[in-house]
């Protein structure tokens, strides 16, 4: 996979049924709904962003671009969330998110 970090591709090789059941579960749960692909990455960036997770948040804005979000879409899905997480943790998500768009 394009842009896959190193670690994850070692996750792959060491534990590759654990990686594939990882894969499939993110599969079946954005099936088994209305939402598309591109929703469901911005919910996930945001669930990311609120847990300070920077691979994470790397992960889901490529996902989220790969899908069809455009970088204003991505940074508007951080920026409504100050209210919640606040200001700090939505700049650093920013930071994560512009690290793979710019």
């Amino acid at each position: 996979m394009e842009n896959t970090p190193t670690f994850y591709q070692k996750m792959q090789t060491d534990y590759p049924e654990v990686m594939k059941s990882v894969s499939r579960l993110g599969e079946a749960t954005r099936a088994e709904g209305p939402l598309d692909e591109k929703q469901a990455q911005l919910i996930q960036l945001a669930a990311a962003a609120a847990m300070r997770s920077e691979g994470a948040v790397h992960s889901h804005a490529r996902r989220a671009l790969k899908a069809g979000a455009t970088p204003e879409e991505v940074r508007h899905a951080l920026i409504v969330l100050i209210s919640t997480i606040g200001f700090p943790n939505v700049a650093a998500a920013v930071s994560w998110a512009n690290d793979v768009m710019e």
